[in-house]
């Protein structure tokens, strides 16, 4: 029976328009980046590769309409034995024409690059297996950190609620909006305790699940390939094997969904405790290393526990994880990540150690804590304790802005002047004389909000700077400067005005509004000090000046 134009053209309109309108509506979403500062250039790199990731996955999308399309046109012209210039005759526009001329981007004559059907043939077909089949979530996006806490059933006890809890205390209500936690249950074929860790978090944390801070996703059972056919290797058992395997498909998964989410993805375990603060180190920690010379920060050293990637990165890192999914353990797969991007196979051990450990940076103490017992593979025990956590930090870590530094103290082995700066670690520095100084000129000037310098850490108390004044140099010095609670700093012969004295090893100053931009911060030692002296906290924090509206 012959359709009818009409009906044809109807049809037609309606499956071309209507996903259209769909692919619209979404690329009209603002993503509310954060603001960045004039040292966050590598952090505005990271977003707008988020973006682009943004970009390319809509790009997509339109390349499946139009093949579907194009399917949909060949099924009407068979049905309607009608040729290209009858389609084109019912749309009487050239658009028409054109939609039924393009060409078959499935041509035999066209080159297939690799997909996630080369790793995983056996989804072919199967559009909802890339879909979570259970999912709460605002659809938050654009954020700074998304935390992935992958979880299954456990025999024994469960200590997913106390992980999510410790996570959402430790951060606080600034911090909570520029992080996403997704809770993955890997249980596709449990769909009742899917939904019933769903009430749970539903009743725990209803505020945090509302303001899209928590989300919760599942899997589809289409997205595995059936575990019986799986060939055993290093002498595992078949349960090891299918543990291990559906890991990395557990971990692939997570970090797909999570990788167009924020800058930075951070994956957890679900029996983990955080300490506090635990956020901002992070993200200060990331800011502060060179954007193009890690790959992974680690702030646990157990299993895959507290390990940061740049979402950027996930894309290259899932293909290599399912190109090996059913051979290797998902830590060996990573170690065997970084080996191929970085050793050379001409040189020794040492030196390939040497290298992946330039790729793969710790931070120290630990800032997550290891509290279950018993692992997701049944009937293994596992007493995992990270020995540094709770310790107290021997340095703290800022985003400080660029600066050329300067020093005419001697540093102690490698604790330099640099490494505080940037957070690293602490500036241990021999005994500290009359007129020595560190020198911290900005580069460009800017206008400063506070500025403290801290000296000692709990390991050495004594080794502070007993007799010291902090000194800056505004930009425009020849008038004194009221800034502070209505008193006048003094000028020095030089231009530089005294803010601060060190007390009990600490110097702390803030500013008003009206103080200048300022191009030099100067720590000048007034007196010989007995003990050695060690600089453990620099935070000079930049001022946001809010352009009025033109």
């Amino acid at each position: 029976m012959r359709a009818r134009p009409k009906n044809v053209l109807i049809l037609i309109l309606c499956v071309c328009v209507i996903p259209l309108f769909w692919i619209s509506l979404i690329t009209k979403q603002n993503v509310p980046f954060p603001r960045t500062d004039s040292s966050g250039l590598e952090d505005v790199q990271d977003r707008l590769q988020v973006a682009e990731h943004v970009n390319r996955r809509r790009e997509e999308d339109l390349r499946t309409l139009r093949s579907h399309f194009i399917q949909i046109l060949r099924s009407v012209l068979q049905e309607t034995n009608q040729t290209n210039r009858s389609i084109a005759d019912l749309f009487q526009t050239n658009q028409a024409l054109q939609l039924s001329n393009m060409s078959d981007i499935s041509s035999d004559n066209s080159l297939q690059l690799p997909s996630l059907f080369t790793y995983l043939p056996h989804i072919v077909g199967k559009p909802q297996s890339l879909r979570p089949s259970f999912q709460l979530s605002q659809n938050r996006y654009g954020v700074s950190i998304v935390i992935g806490i992958p979880t299954i059933r456990r025999d024994k006890t469960s200590y997913l609620q106390q992980t999510v809890a410790s996570l959402i205390q430790g951060m606080s209500k600034e911090e909570q909006k520029e992080c996403l936690i997704v809770v993955f249950v890997a249980e596709p074929n449990d769909p009742e305790y899917v939904q019933e860790v769903g009430r749970e978090l539903s009743k725990q944390f209803p505020q945090h699940l509302q303001s899209g801070l928590l989300e919760l996703i599942s899997p589809p059972a289409e997205f595995y390939p059936d575990f019986n056919n799986i060939k055993q290797t290093y002498g595992d058992t078949k349960e090891r094997v299918k543990w291990r395997t559906k890991q990395n498909l557990d971990f692939s998964f997570l970090m797909m969904y999570a990788r167009m989410k924020a800058v930075y993805y951070v994956q957890l375990e679900d029996d983990v405790i955080a300490k506090p603060g635990y956020f901002s180190i992070m993200k200060t920690f990331a800011e502060q290393q060179s954007s193009s010379t890690w790959v992974l920060l680690e702030f646990s050293t157990l299993g895959f526990i507290g390990k940061m990637f740049k979402s950027r990165d996930l894309p290259m890192m899932v293909e290599f994880f399912l190109m090996f999914y059913q051979d290797k353990p998902i830590d060996w797969l990573l170690d065997y990540f970084l080996a191929v991007k970085v050793c050379n196979p001409e040189k020794d051990h040492k030196h390939c150690n040497r290298m992946k450990g330039e790729m793969r940076r710790r931070y120290k103490p630990s800032l997550f804590q290891h509290v279950g017992t018993h692992s997701s593979l049944k009937g293994k025990v596992q007493k995992l304790k990270e020995k540094d956590f709770g310790k107290l930090m021997l340095h703290r870590a800022h985003v400080n802005p660029r600066a050329n530094l300067k020093t005419s103290l001697k540093a102690y082995q490698k604790f330099t002047l640099h490494k505080a700066y940037i957070g690293e670690d602490v500036f241990w520095a021999t005994t500290p004389a009359k007129g020595d100084y560190i020198q911290i000129k900005l580069d460009p000037p800017i206008h400063v909000e506070e500025i403290l310098i801290r000296t000692g850490n709990p390991d050495h108390k004594d080794d502070v700077l007993v007799n010291g004044s902090l000194l800056v140099l505004p930009v425009e010095s020849s008038k004194p400067v009221s800034t502070l609670q209505d008193s006048t700093f003094t000028v020095t012969s030089s231009g530089f005005l005294v803010v601060a004295s060190f007390k009990e090893g600490l110097a702390h100053v803030q500013f008003s509004e009206n103080m200048e931009k300022i191009s030099c911060v100067k720590v000048v030692v007034e007196a010989d000090n007995e003990n050695w002296m060690i600089v453990s906290e620099i935070h000079i924090k930049e001022r946001k000046i809010s352009t009025p509206p033109s």
